[in-house]
């Protein structure tokens, strides 16, 4: 298939690439590059070196004699020229990768929000309509997030997509109707994952086009099997407060030294999933189109859920890290369960791959190899989902900062 990759500079959008290439699709990362730009806005850069697109590009082909083509489109505000690129290229595929995608930096300040809020819908409503207008009959897979569904305590397991109900009619009689499960998101990033829902439900009844959202957990590791052909081929790997997920975070800290930073009491259940899992889900989802006319096909993308403490602990046990309990930036319950149905998947064929220590030592040893790299001033989650939670965040996990006396 001919494959747009919408966001494929990025840190799931990336190793996609690679996987799509190797398995023999014409592949072309669409990208802005504004990932590239908010680490230079932030301060901060990747734990591992990362080469220009169009160099990791060049490598790629050089390894494995395969091309991946590389346009400079930003989806959100270039409209007419991905319209006319979609119109030259027919892709049979686009695959949805182009939003801002970290909670913290949504919740920053308002002009986080507003640029997230813009970014993120904008892209998704134009990738909708240009598909729309030019005619292209293109399976449109988007990652989305199972922070749409919020964190229930309730003890029933979260469905893919849709929830059974019953309606009471006016006579009394009951009917029952499948409804998108209703959302509730904890941040405004999650919340224009939940904004794509409706878009999507709407694109695919009114023009039947089709789609497929796939809820992932939080993505954890560092290498595919791709990835690890070449040294510039090595994926982006965020260790900082705003864009680094939970788990690398506490393996980058285990190997530098730094306490394992756990906010609140630990006590909010996640669902988790490998990069390399979820390359392979993406491929499996793009084998399993819906058709024209079709429902919104909805796929939970996680393997497993833990807690966060219990995450920390198994760190703490296995590198004789500290675990640093500190208060917490996000407006959330202090503690949830959360029960994740993943049947699609695994009928698909998914052998998961699961938190086995050898894994966590592969992340632990590239952490250890770039510590180097890493600015300590950027570990701490100081962005607050309230004014009142932003002032009370801990800025100085270690205690380094100099002290008043007297």
């Amino acid at each position: 298939m001919r494959i747009a990759v919408l966001g494929g500079d990025g840190f799931v959008g990336w190793p996609t690439v690679l996987h799509l290439s190797e398995a023999g699709h014409d592949v072309h990362i669409i990208d802005n590059l504004s990932r590239r730009w908010i680490d230079t806005e932030l301060g901060v850069q990747s734990l591992t070196p990362m080469d220009s697109v169009q160099e990791r590009c060049r490598i790629w082909h050089e390894v494995t004699g395969r091309r991946i083509h590389f346009h400079l489109i930003d989806v959100a505000k270039d409209y007419e020229i991905f319209k006319a690129w979609l119109t030259d290229n027919k892709p049979d595929a686009i695959i949805h990768f182009a939003e801002q995608r970290a909670a913290p930096y949504s919740m920053k300040t308002d002009r986080h929000k507003v640029y997230t809020v813009n970014n993120n819908v904008n892209a998704t409503h134009n990738v909708l309509a240009a598909m729309v207008e030019t005619g292209v009959d293109a399976h449109l897979v988007h990652l989305g997030t199972m922070g749409v569904y919020g964190y229930s305590t309730i003890g029933a397991a979260i469905p893919e997509g849709y929830l059974p109900v019953d309606i009471a009619k006016l006579d009394g009689e009951k009917v029952e109707q499948e409804i998108l499960y209703p959302t509730r998101p904890g941040s405004v990033y999650h919340m224009t994952k939940s904004l794509d829902q409706i878009l999507f439900q709407f694109y695919a009844q009114n023009d039947g086009l089709r789609i497929t959202d796939l809820h992932q957990g939080i993505v954890w590791g560092t290498h595919t099997d791709q990835t690890r052909r070449h040294d510039q081929l090595i994926n982006r790997f965020d260790y900082d407060g705003d864009y680094g997920t939970v788990l690398n975070r506490f393996l980058i800290q285990a190997a530098i030294g730094y306490p394992l930073t756990v906010h609140g009491t630990g006590g909010q259940t996640r669902a988790f999933i490998h990069v390399q899992d979820s390359v392979r889900c993406i491929e499996l989802a793009l084998g399993d189109a819906p058709e024209r006319g079709d429902r919104v096909k909805i796929f939970n993308q996680m393997t497993e859920t833990h807690r966060v403490r219990d995450l920390a602990e198994m760190i703490s046990k296995m590198t004789g890290a500290k675990v640093a309990y500190l208060p917490n930036p996000r407006k959330e319950a202090a503690e949830n369960d959360l029960i994740v149905k993943n049947d699609q998947f695994l009928a698909l064929g998914l052998d998961p791959i699961t938190l086995a220590e050898g894994l966590l030592e592969e992340v632990v040893d590239v952490a250890k190899k770039f510590a180097h790299r890493v600015d300590r001033s950027r570990v701490p989650a100081v962005s607050g989902w309230t004014k009142e939670l932003g002032a009370r965040v801990d800025r100085d996990p270690e205690g380094k900062a100099l002290r008043e006396v007297g």
